[in-house]
């Protein structure tokens, strides 16, 4: 396997299981749990897990002091991001939540464009177009309905941390750092906002119920872990446009969980709307080898030459 088959492999996989966030949030939601507590366990039960990896692999916590301020800083911003999205479930439905979060491939594509100058290919914004109209056809809103202006800021800043992040972690501050290392102390620095926040406010909760922590330790173990470890992985091996557009696998995943988990209705829209996202997806993975393929058809298929006219 090429490092860049396993690079969109590991992006679906993180798209797949960052999806899992309402699977295990939700019922902490109704127990009474909030959000700053949540993440605050959901962070630190995922912290030892990374480190016991790093260990097992017989590598080292050294990081060089031009690396931290970039680790402390996208700690932050991951941190930020998962406070914003999950506040966001106190307004409106997960899956709508879910939905609106992947705008932030269409942000990491105009920051690479703006800051980096990285070329936005056709390719690539028809990718955009059709994942994001897989997107509205997922979204079901009741007639006259509108949605919390709270709530829809609050995941646009989410959308927007997330996004920073995707595009800083490519840097090349951090580029020959180990991706367990850097997904470690992503957490570690990001841990850190909810302990300050908590303190504040003295608002810590924890789970009425027993079962209840293996919710936590789930969101530690898959939405956090494995996802952020596999993002990051991602990113390293195919860029951070590419990644970004994978994850529209993530509404996805919330629309299976809801027909499978909740009981929700699966309609001829949220069909079409899946179908769109796949191709998207689908398009995405092909990469150059589309065009080449093209070529390759249109090659079957030499244009005759005109007859002169009489």
């Amino acid at each position: 396997m090429s490092e860049k088959t396993k690079g969109y492999l590991l992006a679906v996989i993180a798209a797949a299981t960052y999806g899992m966030n309402p699977l295990f949030a939700l019922p902490l939601y109704k127990d009474g749990m909030n959000p700053d507590s949540v993440l605050f366990f959901r962070y630190l039960f995922a912290i030892p897990l990374l480190a016991a990896m790093i260990k097992g692999r017989g590598r080292n916590f050294r990081v060089q002091s031009t690396e931290i301020l970039p680790l402390v800083v996208l700690g932050i911003l991951v941190a930020v991001s998962s406070l914003t999205l999950f506040q966001a479930y106190n307004y409106m439905d997960a899956g709508i939540a879910s939905t609106i979060l992947f705008v932030y491939p269409i942000m990491v594509a105009l920051i690479m464009a703006a800051v980096y100058k990285e070329k936005v290919t056709m390719q690539t914004a028809l990718c955009i177009l059709l994942a994001l109209s897989g997107i509205a056809m997922l979204y079901q809103g009741g007639d006259g309905v509108t949605l919390s202006l709270t709530g829809t800021l609050l995941v646009l800043g989410s959308a927007l941390s997330y996004a920073i992040y995707i595009v800083g972690v490519n840097r090349p501050a951090l580029k020959e750092m180990a991706t367990l290392k850097v997904t470690f102390y992503v957490l570690l620095f990001g841990v850190s906002l909810f302990i300050v926040r908590l303190a504040l406010n003295n608002s810590l909760s924890l789970p009425d119920k027993w079962y209840l922590w293996g919710n936590l330790v789930a969101l530690a173990v898959f939405p956090t872990a494995i996802s952020f470890l596999c993002t990051t992985s991602a990113i390293q091996r195919i860029g951070s446009t590419p990644t970004a557009i994978l994850g529209a696998l993530e509404p996805v995943t919330a629309i299976i969980f809801g027909i499978t988990v909740f009981g929700e209705r699966l309609t001829a829209r949220d069909c079409m709307g899946i179908f769109l996202i796949i191709v998207a997806v689908t398009v995405v993975i092909a990469g150059g080898s589309i065009t080449h393929q093209l070529v390759r058809f249109r090659k079957m298929f030499p244009r005759l030459p005109l007859k002169p006219k009489r």
